[in-house]
């Protein structure tokens, strides 16, 4: 089928309706493709009520319009390649139009004579239907009812190659998703020829956007468009913007009417990996790119920031909703873990994990060990359950023959945590191997799996995985995310202390320094309610773990530890308390939760709370008031979607009794014009919403201790 014909099949371009708010309302926000009209014709539209992009296919792909729907704006001001490629070391533009006059702005009318680039990859056709998952998801444990794939359209360019160029095929893949201002956008080339060709680098996306601020001169630090951009090749480190190697802002040298002098505005988005992928195709095989994310973004408001990124996270990766109730056991015998479980399942806690130092060893090849732990992991099955380990990846030495080799000094020692193995060494790859071996001979069910990949280049030369320097970054990344995408469809739950989310990791640090669980406890306390306001912003608390040490960790000694107890029971309880408050899970370390009746009863209280409000305390948050010890502070759960739609925790770190007014924001639980509040299990007040949406609420609450309202929506507006 020809181009046009495959046009005229696709329905008429529609104007999108949406006028609610999707943070709070539901909106007609399915995506959809159609026909472009008007100049943009012959082309396609692919949009969702929150954003739109139109791709011209005449003479060439071109992506000639991108906006943000909320807002009205335009995101696109240039006419750009729709990617890049480096191939065997040519370098060639796929699609994109020559000849637009100016690249502060684009008009419609200039589109008519703009030109193919002949030395480019050209459009052939197109394919088109819903999205598709990359991987497979196991659900075997709580989470959010968020559908896998993420609901959408996909669209396929296809593209042939320039004179010159290699004989392969490419494709391009955009996936628009239902109710979300998110796409995602990554390529594949197939090796049609007959000779092996190298993948030097690639550009998944190539944005011309908006100019954001007015530089004349070159700031200290320059301000991006209301774009969030990442990929899932991500790695090394415990928030987003630390992981993220892929987002370039780039100087457009075509914008020579740009107010700053030197031309260097970042106003060129590429997504790339830094280096590579370097890699061989051979005749007959495909690859496939990382992928890249867009997230148009509609404020500055950095509250409404987070909701939209959080957002995001639970739409394209729903398992990060899944949020066990966890314990680290310190010793892996099978007495230990026994008690473990048996606690566990007494106050309802849901996974024991056989921590680090524990003797817990997933590299065993031993048939009695593994058999072993697999009638422990039954056991633990027996009583409801799951159990799982800890395995250290990086910053550990090896050998000399599979570490990681520095590329100028030719040793090792030098990876980002000094000593680590190599994934494309022969250690590496029987690592990972065994990993999976002992897993599904065991049947655990999760690995908090520290140290993962960082990153790491290896010049090494003699690895049977990855060829040299150029193609060990891309190798190593394919290895540990291809590992854990076989851990998400085998329903293993995995505690990742980097940004693996997009390829499949459940949870990493909501971030603290370790060292700080050898403070004295009430220092432990309030740093760590900081840590979970803080690391909020960004991760929805299902997201991120805390730490309880119930035993001395990091010294400290008496002061710091919570053992025996029943004779710190008070602190036990805040920590429980602030954490379950949150919505955040914590590793409990040591070798039991309870010694006494009454430990047992505080513990069973809190995971009561816990379970009996899951839903609400699983959502989004809100930052009301930041805990400073010198007041209180307050973390607000909202959904507009459940019938509790607010929970407000509200902790008093202070000597004395607090009596005062609290302002709550209700605006995202949804609640327009009365709300029910009630502390705990009290009666319910009726408060009408002010013009802010925000209602205030007098606290009472007595010295070092927490409280909690629940907040739904009136039935009665009286």
């Amino acid at each position: 089928m020809n181009l046009e014909a495959a046009l005229m099949q696709l329905p008429e371009q529609e104007q999108p309706s949406n006028e609610g708010d999707w943070l709070v309302q539901p909106v007609d926000g399915q995506a959809r493709i159609s026909q472009a009209t008007g100049a943009s014709a012959p082309g396609l539209v692919l949009s969702n009520g929150l954003i739109r992009r139109v791709l011209r296919l005449a003479p060439d792909a071109a992506t000639v319009a991108f906006d943000n729907l909320t807002t009205g704006a335009s995101i696109l001001r240039a006419v750009s390649p729709e990617a890049r490629l480096t191939l065997d070391g040519q370098a060639f533009d796929v699609g994109g139009l020559l000849g637009q006059p100016e690249f502060a702005y684009l008009r419609p009318e200039w589109l008519q004579d703009m030109t193919a680039d002949p030395t480019a990859f050209h459009c052939t056709g197109f394919e088109h239907g819903p999205t598709e998952a990359p991987f497979g998801w196991k659900r075997k444990r709580y989470s959010a009812d968020g559908a896998w794939p993420a609901p959408g359209v996909r669209l396929a360019l296809h593209f042939a190659p320039p004179k010159g160029a290699p004989n392969l095929e490419l494709v391009l893949f955009y996936e628009l998703y239902d109710g979300i201002p998110a796409m995602c956008k990554w390529l594949e080339l197939r090796n049609s020829g007959s000779k092996s060709l190298r993948i030097d680098a690639f550009s998944a996306e190539v944005l011309a956007v908006v100019d954001h601020e007015s530089c004349v001169e070159d700031p200290d630090h320059w301000r991006y468009p209301l774009l969030h951009v990442e990929s899932d090749y991500a790695f090394h480190g415990m928030g987003q913007a630390d992981a993220n190697v892929t987002t370039c802002w780039l100087p457009d040298p075509r914008y020579t009417s740009q107010v700053n002098y030197g031309l260097l505005a970042p106003l060129l988005l590429e997504t790339r990996p830094p280096i590579g992928p370097g890699v061989d195709l051979a005749p007959g095989h495909t690859f496939r790119s990382c992928r890249s994310f867009l997230l148009a973004l509609d404020s500055t408001d950095r509250e409404r920031r987070g909701l939209s990124l959080r957002r995001f996270y639970r739409t394209i990766a729903p398992w990060v909703t899944e949020n066990p109730i966890l314990m680290h056991v310190r010793h892996a015998d099978d007495e230990s873990v026994r008690v473990a479980v048996d606690q566990c399942a007494e106050v309802g806690f849901e996974m024991v994990i056989m921590t680090f130092g524990s003797g817990f060893d997933a590299e065993s090849t031993d048939p009695d060990e593994i058999a072993r732990i697999r009638a422990l992991a039954e056991y633990a099955h027996s009583r409801g359950i799951e159990l799982g380990g800890y395995s250290l990846l990086a910053s550990r030495a090896v050998s000399a023959e599979d570490d990681v080799i520095d590329a100028e000094t030719g040793e090792r020692g030098h990876a980002v945590f000094a000593n680590s193995p190599c994934l494309g060494s022969a250690w590496g790859q029987a690592y990972l191997q065994q990993i999976q071996s002992f897993y599904t001979a065991t049947g655990l069910d999760i690995l908090e799996h520290d140290g993962s990949y960082p990153g790491d280049l290896c010049a090494s030369t003699t690895h049977s995985g990855h060829r040299n320097l150029d193609d060990s970054q891309w190798t190593q990344w394919q290895s540990i995310t291809g590992f854990y995408q076989w851990c998400r469809g085998q329903g293993i739950y995995l505690n990742v202390p980097d940004w693996y989310f997009l390829s499949g990791s459940n949870k990493t640090g909501m971030g603290y320094r370790e060292v700080n669980w050898s403070l004295p406890r009430d220092q432990q306390i309030l740093l760590g309610r900081q840590n979970i306001y803080d690391g909020t912003w960004e991760k929805s608390p299902s997201m991120g773990w805390m730490f309880v040490p119930l035993v001395e960790y990091h010294g400290g000694g008496e002061a710091a530890t919570l053992e025996p107890l029943n004779e710190h029971l008070d602190d036990y309880a805040t920590h429980l308390a602030q954490n379950f408050g949150s919505g955040v899970q914590a590793c409990y370390r040591g070798p039991r939760l309870f010694d006494t009746e009454a430990t047992k009863a505080v513990v069973t209280e809190w995971v009561a709370f816990y379970e009996e409000h899951r839903d609400i305390l699983d959502s989004d948050v809100i930052h009301v008031r930041r805990p400073d010890g010198r007041d209180i502070d307050c973390l607000l759960h909202v959904n507009p979607r459940l019938p509790i739609r607010g929970l407000a925790l509200v902790c008093n770190p202070l000597d004395e009794p607090v009596h005062r007014p609290l302002r709550l924001p209700l605006y995202y639980t949804g609640i327009d014009q009365v709300a029910a509040i009630r502390e705990r299990q009290g009666e319910a007040k009726h408060y009408w919403l002010q013009r802010d949406h925000s209602v205030s609420i007098r606290l009472s609450i007595g010295p070092r201790s927490v409280t909690w309202f629940v907040i739904e929506e009136a039935a009665e507006q009286d």
